[in-house]
């Protein structure tokens, strides 16, 4: 966390999407870091530790599945939720999803679940490096 503010991961290739939900989630408290693609992310992993990773279910080169099962493979306690277009996802598509969030889903239980999320936990970003909803996804 910085200045108490839980330090976000919002990876999703749609540039529209990413900048609404940014601002959204700035707004409601959280520091965002965005990812147009997997592999942004990844980098990103590799240098920061977020309280959160919030993933879109379609990505370029990497499906979000795909993306959450890299990034607990190197933060195995950071939470991940995935939001995608699907009301329901297969549960093998969600192994390593703590959350998914489809086109039923409102933007207010999506944050109230960041917030309890993220809540419980106390993990610092290194400083190692400087520094409408259903269609959105």
């Amino acid at each position: 966390m910085i200045a108490n503010k839980p330090a976000v991961l919002y990876v999703d290739d749609n540039p529209k999407s990413r900048k609404l939900l940014a601002t959204v989630f700035r707004g409601c408290g959280f520091e965002v870091f965005t990812a147009a693609d997997p592999m942004e992310a990844l980098r990103y992993s590799r240098s920061f530790c977020f309280n959160l990773v919030l993933l879109d279910y379609h990505l370029p080169v990497l499906s979000g599945p795909e993306l959450a099962q890299k990034i607990k493979s190197m933060h195995s306690g950071i939470p991940i939720m995935m939001i995608s277009s699907c009301a329901v996802l297969p549960s093998t598509e969600l192994l390593f999803v703590d959350a998914h969030f489809g086109c039923d889903s409102s933007l207010e239980d999506l944050v109230a679940t960041m917030r309890t999320l993220t809540g419980s936990q106390a993990v610092e970003r290194n400083k190692a490096v400087a520094g409408d909803w259903s269609d959105s996804t």
